[in-house]
């Protein structure tokens, strides 16, 4: 029997997890592969963590209940960046670390987001549906130059956002909890503002903030009709950022132009929300850092981590 007993939770490393069969068996690890949907909850977890020393883990619910019960658990290794669903706090005070793969994504979801800004205000997802069905839809769009972009969250990947949106001539403008840096200023011309002043200048507001407290509904009806008529909103991030009740009443009036999302509050999205009916929102499946370069990256991460707390 191994030293090591490992539960691989993420579905991203699921399909490569056996390439590493030789340098776990080096490290004198095993590893179990759960059946995963999107996610383990709480209560899939609290019936087997007692079991594991270590966990590569996706959006994983470990809750303090989960953590008390992870009697033999050493380590929590993040697949990806996004720890909100770990109670940090009760795995410190239980000696588990916790890692995570920090600027593991920042061109892969950059490239999404600006992909999302080009297929939202030129209307391609509609031509795309309309042609399909023989219909010649010539709708007139909005060009990209010299119109504003607006970055919430500006950490690694909301600042290649920034690059990129500069790279297509339009003015961008920032807010974070922490000042801007001097490079990012110079390089993209990113001005820093509060969240309701970036609402109202921008033409398209992009989320890119981690998940806590205090962002949680970050975007509701207030914020949304700040964005306004001729504004459209794209969120990569976290789907609880925004009050997703307030947006589905937003576009329903086209209180705000448009909405991309690749997150939602529940995963997968339900069929019978909202959303999957109206025009005016391009809807993704949590996937825009799904790139085979990035997933192979951040397994190797996600693996290094696991073995150097682990071993």
């Amino acid at each position: 029997m191994s030293q090591y007993r490992v539960l691989v939770s993420c579905p991203l490393i699921m399909d490569d997890i056996e390439s590493y069969d030789e340098t776990f068996a080096a490290h004198d690890v095993s590893y179990d592969v759960p059946e995963v949907d999107q996610h383990l909850s709480e209560s899939a977890l609290l019936d087997i963590i007692d079991r594991y020393h270590g966990v590569i883990a996706g959006d994983d619910e470990f809750t303090e209940r989960v953590l008390d019960e992870a009697t033999n658990l050493q380590v929590i290794s993040k697949w990806g960046i996004g720890i909100d669903g770990i109670d940090v706090d009760a795995a410190e005070k239980r000696g588990i670390a916790v890692r995570n793969t920090p600027g593991a994504f920042n061109n892969e979801v950059a490239d999404v987001v600006i992909g999302y800004a080009i297929m939202l205000t030129r209307d391609l997802h509609r031509v795309d549906g309309a042609v399909r069905n023989g219909d010649w839809f010539c709708p007139r769009g909005v060009s990209l130059a010299n119109r504003t972009f607006g970055i919430v969250g500006v950490g690694d990947i909301g600042a290649t956002v920034a690059r990129r949106a500069h790279a297509l001539g339009m003015d961008v403008l920032g807010n974070d909890v922490v000042p801007l840096p001097d490079p990012l200023r110079s390089e993209t011309g990113i001005e820093p503002c509060d969240l309701d002043e970036l609402l109202a200048q921008s033409d398209i507001v992009s989320l890119n903030c981690g998940l806590s407290p205090a962002t949680r509904n970050l975007v509701g009806a207030d914020e949304l009709e700040l964005l306004g008529s001729d504004g459209y909103l794209i969120n990569t991030a976290r789907g609880e950022l925004v009050d997703q009740d307030a947006l589905v009443d937003a576009l329903r009036v086209d209180e705000i132009a448009g909405a991309a999302l690749d997150v939602f509050q529940t995963e997968p999205l339900p069929d019978t929300s909202p959303l999957t009916t109206m025009e005016n929102v391009i809807l993704g499946s949590h996937n825009a850092q799904n790139t085979a370069e990035a997933v192979a990256r951040v397994n190797d991460r996600a693996v290094e981590n696991l073995l150097t707390e682990l071993t």
